[in-house]
């Protein structure tokens, strides 16, 4: 296979990049799993926490060296090192410990807003895709980023096809679809293709798919989040200043449970929540009109008050919603007057209202 042959040829040619202390990059303990896609090669190099500026010239080489074999391919190579995460900076600091780097933000983004549950399932990456949509409707320059690295949506949901180009100096051009700008892992790979990727090397393939992609002028970027609360999520937390965060749960105590860790790590990490969307809130049957709360209702309202955030409103479970969200044609743009895409639009008006700084930019 294609892939086996240039992860093998990237391989060797590590062989000539030395490392700090003698010996070569190929046969160091630290260096990660080559990962190679339709359209880039990746793979990171771990090392001792303060060891990561003297790695640096063994990361520029190991980078040239790739890409020489990498039969055009986008070349991902990180550094990585344990270090403590964001809420014990502090402690980090008094004991003489490394803690997480500054916060720096990504040029162009006005905004950031991530979009996260605490289980998959409940439709997360849908409400995230025509969230995203119902803001561009309200006037302002949206783009998403698909942060669900091992199970990523947003090609499926906006009907993209195609790996993103890369300008020659290695920066990803994203995919345009419905007037948002898109980046997905899932672009590069095959169908059917799993992301078996550690930690370290899930969070760098985050970060330059955020700080190495060409945003142009945005004024919100939405994140759509994996599940739960793991590398990926801490790791954006970490690294970028976010507006705020907005979670979604169906109505049912099994779901909301899961949610509310959701919101805990949130809180944690100093992340604004934005508040809580409970979707596949009721069903109403299409021939007798009659309204069904297949998983109760009123739950997410109730956990919101409870917890003292604001509850952003209820997405009803509708076929329309899954048949657009499969067809790659989601219904905010699809059918923009529909009471599905009214009911993202209420939530997109409801965020606007209650958070500073997230409004359109006039030109």
């Amino acid at each position: 296979m294609a892939d086996t042959r240039i992860a093998e040829a990237v391989r060797a040619a590590l062989a000539g990049v030395e490392i700090p202390g003698g010996g070569d990059l190929a046969s160091y303990g630290g260096l990660s799993d080559i990962i190679v896609t339709q359209s880039a090669v990746a793979f990171a190099i771990s090392v001792a926490p303060g060891m990561e500026a003297a790695f640096g010239p063994a990361r520029e080489a190991a980078q040239r060296a790739a890409e020489a074999v990498g039969e055009g391919r986008k070349v991902m190579v990180s550094v990585t090192s344990d270090r403590a995460p964001a809420a014990a900076t502090g402690q980090a600091a008094a004991q003489g410990r490394p803690g997480p780097a500054p916060k720096q933000p990504v040029p162009g983004i006005r905004n950031i807003v991530a979009v996260g549950s605490g289980k998959g399932g409940v439709g997360k990456s849908t409400t995230a895709v025509n969230l995203a949509l119902a803001l561009a409707a309200e006037g302002l320059r949206v783009g998403i980023l698909d942060a669900d690295l091992y199970g990523p949506s947003i090609p499926k949901l906006l009907g993209i096809e195609g790996k993103p180009a890369v300008r020659e100096d290695g920066i990803f051009s994203p995919h345009e679809a419905y007037g948002l700008k898109a980046m997905s892992i899932g672009s590069m790979l095959t169908p059917g293709q799993a992301v078996v990727w550690r930690g370290p090397m899930a969070t760098s393939a985050l970060r330059q798919l955020l700080r190495e992609t060409d945003w142009g002028t945005l004024d919100v970027l939405i994140v759509d989040l994996p599940p739960g609360t793991g590398d990926i999520q801490i790791s954006l937390f970490q690294q970028a200043e976010l507006a705020g965060a907005v979670i979604v749960s169906t109505p049912q105590d099994l779901a909301l449970i899961d949610a509310q860790k959701a919101i805990d790590m949130i809180h944690r990490m100093n992340i604004p929540l934005l508040g809580l969307v409970e979707n596949m809130s009721y069903f109403v049957a299409p021939d007798t009109g009659k309204r069904y709360d297949i998983f109760g209702h009123g739950g997410a309202q109730a956990a919101a008050e409870r917890i003292g955030m604001p509850f952003l409103g209820e997405v009803p479970l509708h076929m329309a919603i899954r048949e657009t969200s499969d067809a790659g044609k989601p219904v905010v743009s699809t059918d923009p007057e529909g009471a599905e895409a009214k009911a993202f639009r209420a939530i997109a008006r409801e965020i606007l209202a209650n958070t500073p700084g997230l409004r359109p930019t006039a030109g």
